[in-house]
């Protein structure tokens, strides 16, 4: 089973996980991507993600598209938008498998792949006043 989703609700990490095991799986990889409080030695004060209208379509082709070149038993992606408070989870992936190769080769490959295609932008400010738009995941 593949699941993906965009949310402006707080990502539960144990949820996407018990969503993919299986007694067939012997191995569950997983990627919690947590807002940080520095980005490039600055100090991030907040954070925020903006999404483009297709970010839904976007994140189940993907998954769709990754899981379907490995040897997984289920996937479960899942990325934030909206203000996102420093030290929450903004990007998660969750994969299980039989063995431990294919969990995480496609936990990777979604993982890199959602962060190249997704529609989605970073928007960060500093402790210093400054901020910054990043076009990435």
């Amino acid at each position: 089973m593949i699941t993906a989703l965009v949310t402006d609700q707080p990502i539960a990490m144990q949820s996407l996980s018990d969503s993919v095991k299986t007694i067939q799986a012997g191995a569950v990889a997983t990627f919690c991507g947590d807002v940080r409080d520095n980005d490039a030695n600055k100090a991030v004060t907040s954070l925020t993600y903006e999404i483009h209208p297709t970010a839904q379509k976007v994140i189940e082709e993907i998954s769709h598209r990754i899981a379907s070149k490995h040897e997984i038993l289920g996937a479960a992606v899942a990325h934030r938008y909206g203000p996102i408070p420093i030290g929450e989870t903004a990007f998660a992936v969750v994969v299980s498998a039989v063995h431990r190769g294919p969990a995480f080769a496609a936990c990777e490959e979604i993982v890199t792949t959602v962060k190249a295609e997704l529609p989605i932008w970073k928007y960060q400010v500093f402790a210093d006043g400054t901020t910054e738009w990043v076009n990435s995941a």
